[in-house]
């Protein structure tokens, strides 16, 4: 697929449907990064994936979730929360009402929510540099939608 990147440990998504965004509340198992908190959908890489195959794989892993490259309209490289001087890329998408209610979760995590944008980003039990990146995504699809412009 699209998009290599040579140096990259993982990739996460924001994926809305309207003013809501997918999320999932993570396990609480030892030595699990964040355990408890809501987190986006995503993970790491396996093998020499891309960014988009990585996400894509996690999506139907996590969610039962298959979608297509191009459902994933932004993108951007981020430094690894895991590996110190490595980069994770973060996507941004939309989600239909159908899609969201064909979700079949995993067995990675304690549950999955489409919660409001606002009650993620504002949620103190939340992986806060998932907030953060989904907020830009948010600012951004806002902007382009007033402006009558496809997101990048």
């Amino acid at each position: 697929m699209s998009g290599s990147a040579p140096d990259f440990t993982g990739a996460k998504a924001a994926l809305f449907c309207g003013a809501a965004i997918l999320t999932y509340l993570r396990d609480e198992k030892p030595g699990l990064r964040w355990p408890g908190l809501w987190d986006l959908p995503g993970g790491g890489r396996e093998g020499e994936e891309g960014p988009e195959d990585c996400l894509l794989r996690e999506l139907w892993e996590e969610f039962g979730l298959r979608l297509a490259p191009d459902r994933l309209v932004w993108r951007r490289v981020f430094p690894s929360m895991v590996e110190e001087g490595r980069n994770s890329i973060f996507f941004g998408g939309w989600l239909s009402r159908d899609e969201v209610a064909s979700i079949r979760f995993g067995d990675e995590g304690q549950g999955w929510e489409l919660t409001s944008v606002a009650t993620f980003l504002g949620n103190a039990r939340a992986v806060p540099e998932m907030q953060r990146r989904a907020g830009i995504v948010w600012r951004d699809f806002g902007v382009h939608a007033r402006a009558g412009q496809a997101p990048q």
